[in-house]
């Protein structure tokens, strides 16, 4: 038997303590003040460049979120050997049918207070730009960095006015056509910072948290510090503190070192009765260190991080703090559906309450590094992150991918993701690769190899694993026995023989389900199938079609319950993303948008949600009617009612009448086993009731539905009362459709009419329809099946916003959102 043991936690980054430290080091963002435009302008990274027509834009900023979709955007004629294709189809809408390709500029004044050339550094660091992104600092080419997913960073102290003023930031970025399998985003997406520290100091990502030993008693903290521009055996005194959560000081350190040969400062600290990090309880503390030479103090510096211990046991699975779990995971691509790539904190919070509501407890970034601030708030609010980094290797699957790349900046881009987020307790596990070509070459071990060595270079703490969906090349070429973690792209037939053969005895299911479904459609009649086209473009709630690779969410269930040696899954996906709009991606326009979400485009759950909510979310009930009940035309006709439900039990009731009870059995069908299923009842108008059971036969909840009248009213259902006045912060607004007695009229495709006034401005809109060309950031849309979400963003000043939405035919509604 062989265990692997790990044990972490980890960083944030270079952020200023409070106190004198404010005098050391700064940092801010870079947000406003930016021009952009779209094209090639060859002499915008020179100062006197004249930008005065160009477009005003906030960073972060996506430039072709804007649209308009169109057919012609990044039309390709390919076949996609992930999806087992041989010949060249005609494929629309795969990468969102959006305009992201082409040249971007974006330029702005940069400006540091205070600057002092002899004794300070500047470093301008982006956490993420798509992409081939050229720096200019006053006419002078700083730098360049290809990957668009990964943060980068660069020294512009030589490069600034000495009195560091009035300096001029460009930034040329490129996509090319053909560079992506989905829709990546255009421009500085995410945030772009500023930092001022001195000349002697902590670098980017230059701390290392590790834990060697955790108990319940006590945990043994270690610190490694890198110290810059330290002459040869120097003398470095370093205090480090150690702060929980409700600010404790909880341990302390005093050491003296000299510095020799770029070793880093490295210290031990004892925290007694640790509160471990955990997806139930996600502790973090921050380790709060001061350098000083000779009495002086050069810098000070904070990482925050989290004590716990991970073990991957043979044949036994997965443990956190000692206690076994399976992974409870999604993939995420890292669109925020209706913002498109841009960045924003609130948005990106929102998609994870909503899964954690569901009970997930994992993340996959599927396929590329994260956006610093998802790993943040998986850290805060308790959800473990299989950091990802690579959908392409040294063979190409886009004529235009990171394979023209690879050889040179493997290794730079690995580094930079390891050490960004090799601090965070929320990272379990890195991941090298997905589905890549490589996989089933001869000596591609060898190139997973030296991934894998890079990363247990830089972190030996956390196993690396790689999405595989090739299993018979794999498993013959000893490519998957050599990763530390065996991860499996679907073909869940193939689990067991993947135990046996490997001397992990572990199994992941890194990529699972690829089951489709759009909100709020039936197709008739109910039937299981792979590969489903139906005239509307839309596949059924139902939850029983998916792709020609993949499976229903039940196979992956019976696996993680049957089989201790699996470690759980990661679902794909956890929300629809733009691109990728299978099955309906072979000339197949308008659809553009992935069906696989387990949540919709919106942000509104599918069906699908409360099955996965039935197995996973063990602390709150769960009982979900499927379908709606408005099927006028249908009367008489067999119309299957599902239930999803945690409880074993259940009695369906329609206008009073029973038709039986049914209880979950392990002796039928998988869908049988996770679902309770009436699949032939007549369809009448009126009321369908629930009743749920629990193991001792007592009734415990019910729920019921009723056939909706004339569409009357629309009904805004903030998800958030309060957001903060800081321009940034989005609340979110479900727009319904409703009859007069407040049912959702579950056919209404009207369009709706918004406005909104006050301290903050309508953002954008979405409805969950993969097919619908309407621009998000307009202020009118259509219903999708009776529901929309609509998106306003704070001010800076302290008041409400008033959200006003109307339609023809309805009485109009407002609502109020508080910014403070």
């Amino acid at each position: 038997m062989r265990i692997i043991s790990y044990l972490i936690m980890f960083l944030l980054g270079a952020l200023a303590y409070p106190g004198h430290s404010q005098d050391l080091r700064k940092q801010w963002t870079l947000e406003d003040g930016w021009r952009f435009s779209k094209g090639e302008n060859e002499k915008a990274y020179q100062p006197e460049f004249n930008d005065s027509e160009w477009q005003e834009v906030t960073v972060p900023h996506d430039w072709a979120i804007y649209g308009p979709f169109a057919e012609e955007n990044d039309l390709q004629v390919v076949a996609v050997t992930q999806n087992n294709e041989k010949v060249a189809t005609k494929k629309t809408g795969r990468t969102g049918g959006l305009p992201y390709m082409g040249v971007g500029w974006y330029r702005r004044d940069l400006s540091v207070a205070n600057f002092d050339a002899e004794n300070q550094k500047v470093h301008l660091m982006f956490d993420g730009a798509m992409s081939e992104a050229e720096v200019y600092v006053n006419g002078e080419k700083v730098g360049f960095w290809p990957y668009g997913y990964n943060a980068f960073y660069f020294d512009v102290t030589p490069y600034l006015h000495k009195d560091g003023q009035d300096n001029t930031l460009a930034v040329r970025l490129e996509n090319k056509e053909q560079s992506s399998r989905w829709y990546p985003g255009a421009g500085l997406y995410r945030n772009v910072h500023v930092m001022v520290t001195p000349k002697i100091h902590v670098p980017v990502w230059g701390t290392y948290v590790t834990t060697p030993f955790v108990s319940e008693e006590y945990a043994s903290v270690r610190l490694k510090t890198q110290v810059d521009n330290v002459p040869e055996g120097t003398f470095v005194d370093i205090q480090t503190t150690i702060i929980n959560d409700l600010d404790e000081q909880v341990a302390i350190k005093d050491s003296r070192q000299k510095l020799n040969h770029g070793r880093p400062l490295e210290q031990y600290l004892t925290v007694n009765q640790p509160e471990f990090w955990s997806p139930e309880e996600p502790n973090l503390y921050r380790a709060v260190s001061t350098l000083s030479i000779d009495g002086k103090v050069i810098d000070e510096y904070e990482t925050r991080f989290g004590i716990r211990e991970i073990e991957f046991i043979a044949d036994k699975g997965f443990f956190l703090n000692g206690e076994r779990r399976k992974f409870q995971g999604v993939n995420l691509h890292h669109d925020l559906g209706p913002l498109g790539a841009a960045v924003n904190r609130s948005a990106i919070r929102r998609q994870l309450q909503i899964l954690k509501d569901m009970g997930a407890d994992a993340v996959r970034t599927s396929h590329n590094m994260p956006t610093p601030e998802l790993v943040e708030l998986c850290d805060e609010m308790g959800l473990m992150v299989m950091v990802e980094s690579f959908d392409e290797w040294d063979v190409a699957k886009c004529k235009n991918g990171y394979h023209r790349f690879f050889e040179e900046w493997a290794e730079k881009d690995l580094v930079n993701m390891v050490r960004h987020f090799r601090n965070n307790p929320s990272v379990i596990m890195w991941s090298i690769g997905n589905e890549v070509p490589t996989q089933c070459s001869s000596d591609g071990y060898k190139v997973a190899k030296f991934l894998q060595d890079i990363c247990h270079r830089e972190d030996p703490t956390r196993p690396v694993t790689a999405g595989m969906d090739r299993v018979s090349c794999v498993l013959d070429n000893g490519f998957a026995a050599m990763i530390d973690i065996a991860g499996l792209n679907y073909r869940t037939h193939r689990y067991k023989e993947a135990y046996e053969q490997l001397p992990h005895s572990l199994v992941l299911g890194s990529e699972t389900g690829s089951t489709v479904s759009s909100r709020g459609v039936y197709h008739f009649p109910v039937e299981k199938g792979a590969q489903v086209i139906h005239e509307n473009q839309q596949s059924s709630s139902y939850d029983l079609e998916y792709c020609s690779w993949s499976n229903l969410p039940e196979e992956d269930f019976a696996l993680a319950d049957d089989y201790p040696w699996t470690m759980g899954q990661f679902v794909w996906t956890g929300f629809d993303y733009l691109g990728e709009p299978t099955p309906y991606d072979t000339d197949a326009w308008p659809n553009h948008s992935s069906m696989f979400g387990i949540v919709d485009l919106a942000g509104i759950p599918k069906d699908r949600y409360y099955l996965y909510k039935s197995v996973w979310n063990r602390e709150e009930e769960t009982l979900h009617i499927l379908p709606h009940w408005n099927w006028e035309g249908r009367e008489g006709k067999a119309t299957p009612v599902f239930v999803y439900t945690n409880y074993p039990t259940a009695e369906l009731f329609v206008n009073g009448k029973s038709f039986g009870k049914i209880t979950k059995t392990k002796n039928g069908t998988l869908q049988e086993r996770y679902r309770l299923m009436w699949k032939e009842v007549p369809y009448e108008p009126g009321e369908v009731r629930v009743i749920a059971y629990n193991k001792a036969g007592e009734q415990v909840k019910e729920k019921t539905i009723h056939t909706a009248g004339k569409p009357h009213h629309i009904r805004l259902v903030p998800e958030q009362k309060a957001i903060k006045a800081d321009g940034k912060s989005l609340a979110f607004i479900r727009v319904q459709v409703v009859d007069k007695n407040g049912n959702l009229c579950p056919t209404d495709q009207r369009s709706i009419s918004f406005k909104a006034n006050g301290e903050g401005k309508y953002r954008a809109a979405a409805n969950g329809d993969p097919t619908s060309l309407e621009l998000f950031h307009h202020p009118k849309m259509k219903v999708f099946n009776g529901q929309l979400t609509a998106i306003v963003q704070a001010g800076e000043n302290p008041g409400e916003i008033i959200l006003e939405a109307k339609a023809k035919g309805l009485k109009k509604a407002k609502v109020e959102i508080k910014v403070e």
